[in-house]
């Protein structure tokens, strides 16, 4: 299978101002803000869980059988023999057919919208929510290790408990809790891999570390070795957390739905902001229709809640009240019907669950109606006095989309029989979107099972059906009207909340490593060196500049230091053992000038520049004399044009010829 390249804007990543100011460490034991270790229990035996394991399942069942339908696709192209084509054939519709059902299973898991709602016995239509993505498990040592190693010339070792440290975030972040906790989580992983790019990836070349996530829809598996994959993963899951959260809130409450209001805006944010940052998705579900398409269905579950809020708030029943809430809910119908027009594109048709797509259409017929039953209200049970004419007949005006055809609507807000005669007219197209609402809900499989939809639907069509009976007499002869179009108007506009990635402060995991700015993938520093400095009456002969680490800016020549073998440009790392990484100017000076003893051991480093660095991803933790010889012994073939084994091991050997063809 092609490997699609993910890729990232590289100055939309957070700096590390952004996140938190990385302070130096004062020992063994850091203390890094915002750290959360643990994520849910797997075995848990909540139905969210038991959805989550049951997904998790199918995906690697569906990962399974692709690997068996790509094999059996290979075998029959390449072999001739008409026998072996048969059976391959016969055999590939079986693998096909067991994918179909797989995925129809884990579409059934994905509509499963009832798990995710709230406890409320209040009468709500159900949310959409999102599920996650589910990973596989990544072992990081090895690589870490090998380029601590290799780049950072250190002693690898030292460095197995932050790593653990690592490896154990990513697997608490496979299993996030449904509440803040489980974001802070996320959001903790998604800042640490910030520092992870910035120390071990460098961009000539990758770490050799696999990523493997499954489509939040279908379950196809997709692998890439770009970091950029895994943290648009992580970004995607922190937005269909959102949703879930979103669709938890109890919405018969303003406080439930100003919680719901703000989760969905922030799972616009994430997804937004993945569709403006990520290209080149290999999973569908992080495409930028698919992404598009998720934007437009927060945005309108958003305007759902304010209609809902909305509803909650108008306590009085006057002209002006149940117009607007005719306009609120004709604009919660137009949101739906552009989600329903994405989901309806080519790419999307067959991906988005038939079941989502049933929803949100129902939704636009169910709003649609609500529409026109308010605006029947409005005209059909309130008698306007003189004193609110005037202001009631401005917004009459402004209420439909086009004049309709018939009398002047001056002239029907004044008639009280006009104004019965247009009411009903807007009932009998209630009545007609609400049974369109509960035709479509009827048509598929799964919506029939969430009882709290049907009630919804059963409720809302009563009540209008049983508002036209009211109005309908049996001397009416007059010409039926037809109800116009109204004008969707919200008077609270939906705003998609930028993703904020300051929300939880993290430390760097590897801060032992040095100082960002210094010690990252993109400057490869040599082994450390030990200069031994004797002290004379004429000082050590060395300038130093700068902090965290120290530069040594200047060497006098025939000086102290120059004898030692310290050069210009150096940086000091270590003082008698003790690690100078993080300390500051002042302190490395006081430390040279207040030393007793004669002698002082310095542990410098020297930058290559990355013009001149080639990576070689050694294993031994020694072999430093090796690499100098290596590296000399590679250029010079590569001047030539030819490659050859050199006299050193064959493995080594073998690493250098895949660097040499990786980067031409």
């Amino acid at each position: 299978m092609e490997e699609h390249r993910a890729t990232r804007d590289p100055e939309t990543f957070p700096s590390s101002d952004e996140l938190v100011s990385v302070l130096p460490p004062t020992g063994e034991d850091i203390n890094r803000n915002g750290d959360i270790r643990k994520g849910c229990d797997p075995f848990a035996q909540s139905q969210r869980s038991k959805l989550q394991n049951r997904r998790a399942r199918i995906n690697q069942q569906i990962n399974k059988e692709m690997r068996m339908r790509a094999g059996a696709e290979n075998l029959f192209r390449a072999t001739t023999n008409n026998k072996v084509k048969e059976t391959v054939a016969l055999e590939l519709s079986y693998v096909n057919s067991n994918l179909q059902l797989l995925k129809e299973e884990l579409e059934e898991l994905n509509s499963n919208m009832e798990v995710y709602q709230t406890d409320s016995e209040a009468l709500n239509v159900p949310m959409i929510p999102l599920g996650l993505k589910e990973t596989k498990e990544v072992d990081f040592t090895i690589p870490i290790q090998d380029f601590i190693c290799e780049h950072y010339g250190e002693d690898s070792l030292r460095y197995n408990n932050e790593i653990k440290e690592f490896m154990d975030l990513r697997q608490a972040m496979r299993t996030p809790s449904r509440n803040q906790t489980g974001l802070e989580l996320l959001m903790e992983y998604y800042n640490q891999l910030y520092y992870l790019d910035q120390r071990f990836f460098p961009p000539h070349r990758n770490l050799g570390v696999h990523f493997h996530w499954y489509d939040s829809l279908t379950g196809v598996p997709s692998c890439q070795r770009a970091i950029a994959f895994e943290k648009g993963s992580v970004l995607f899951n922190i937005g269909a957390l959102y949703t879930q959260i979103g669709a938890r809130q109890d919405r018969s409450t303003t406080a439930g739905i100003d919680r719901a209001i703000d989760a969905f805006q922030r799972a616009a944010g994430a997804f937004n902001y993945l569709k403006e940052n990520f290209s080149n998705a290999p999973s569908l579900d992080m495409s930028g229709p698919a992404l598009c398409m998720l934007v437009r269905l927060m945005v309108a579950q958003v305007q759902e809640c304010v209609f809902e809020c909305i509803t909650l708030t108008t306590q009085d029943t006057h002209f002006i009240s149940l117009l607007r809430l005719a306009q609120e809910a004709a604009r919660v119908s137009d949101v739906y019907l552009l989600v329903q027009q994405t989901m309806s594109q080519p790419l999307m048709k067959d991906y988005v669950p038939f079941s989502w797509a049933s929803v949100v259409q129902v939704k636009s017929e169910h709003f649609r109606a609500l529409s026109h039953y308010f605006a029947a209200v409005a005209l059909c049970d309130h008698m306007l006095s003189e004193e609110v004419n005037e202001e009631a007949e401005k917004v009459f005006l402004q209420f439909y989309v086009s004049t309709p055809a018939g009398p002047p609507l001056r002239q029907i807000i004044r008639d009280g029989e006009k104004r019965r005669r247009f009411g009903k007219a807007h009932l009998r197209h209630a009545v007609m979107k609400h049974e369109e609402a509960m035709r479509v809900h009827s048509l598929c499989k799964i919506l029939r099972k969430m009882d709290i939809l049907q009630d919804v639907l059963t409720v809302t069509h009563k009540r209008s059906l049983d508002k036209y009976s009211e109005l309908d007499q049996e001397d009416d002869f007059d010409e039926t009207v037809e109800a116009p179009e109204i004008q969707s108007q919200s008077h609270q506009k939906p705003d998609i909340t930028p993703l904020n990635h300051s929300t939880v402060q993290v430390a760097d995991i590897f801060q032992r490593l040095g100082p960002l700015s210094v010690f990252c993938a993109q400057a490869r520093c040599g082994p450390v060196r030990l200069i031994y400095l004797q002290r004379r009456e004429g000082g050590l002969g060395l300038t130093l500049r700068g902090d965290s680490p120290v530069l040594v800016a200047g060497v006098v020549s025939g000086g102290c230091a120059a004898e030692a073998g310290l050069r210009e440009g150096d940086y000091i790392v270590e003082i008698d053992g003790q690690d100078c990484k993080w300390v500051k100017h002042s302190e490395v000076v006081n430390m040279l000038k207040n030393y007793r003893v004669k002698e002082v051991e310095l542990g410098v480093v020297t930058f290559h520049s990355h013009d001149a660095q080639v990576s070689f991803p050694l294993y031994s933790q020694g072999a430093y004399v090796k690499q100098i010889f290596l590296f000399c012994e590679f250029r010079y073939f590569k001047q030539c044009g030819v490659f050859m084994y050199s006299t050193v091991n064959r493995r080594l050997s073998r690493r250098i010829r895949g660097t040499f063809q990786t980067h031409p």
